[in-house]
């Protein structure tokens, strides 16, 4: 086989990647937004309710976001019910998961659900931690029926 055969595979494989990311893995709804800001950011942004999808294991083990709601994703409709209370009209709903994969999905899940903009927390907690955020310990108040 020419290595023309090979460029040629590798750049089917790269469209298709780009194609499926495009149609799955970001915002793909219209109001849904990916957004990547550092985690003070986060804290600081008044505009947004951030919710930290995670398991309450999760939650213990790398900490949270200060002032973050800790709803623990399950389906679309329970998970509407569960935060709607907290969110003012016209604040912003913001996902956050580990990586940034459960966040992509279930933004995209809720988005009918939902009248206001979506933001989809890009690289999850484990880029702001990377990026040198220090969270706090998840607690009752913010939902952590087990903290």
């Amino acid at each position: 086989m020419s290595v023309w055969m090979y460029v040629l595979g590798a750049a089917a494989v790269a469209a298709v990647v780009v194609v499926g990311l495009g149609t799955f893995g970001g915002a793909s709804a219209e109001n849904v937004t990916l957004e990547a800001p550092s985690g003070a950011g986060l804290v600081a942004d008044k505009t947004m309710l951030l919710v930290d999808i995670r398991t309450p294991a999760e939650w213990k083990e790398t900490g949270v976001v200060e002032g973050a709601l800790l709803v623990t994703y399950s389906t679309p409709d329970a998970f509407v019910a569960a935060v709607k209370p907290y969110l003012k009209p016209g604040q912003r709903l913001g996902l956050i998961c580990r990586s940034g994969n459960r966040s992509s999905r279930a933004a995209q899940q809720v988005a009918p659900l939902v009248k206001g903009q979506i933001v989809d927390i890009a690289g999850g907690m484990g880029r702001i931690l990377g990026q040198g955020y220090r969270p706090v310990r998840p607690t009752r108040k913010q939902g952590c029926a087990s903290c």
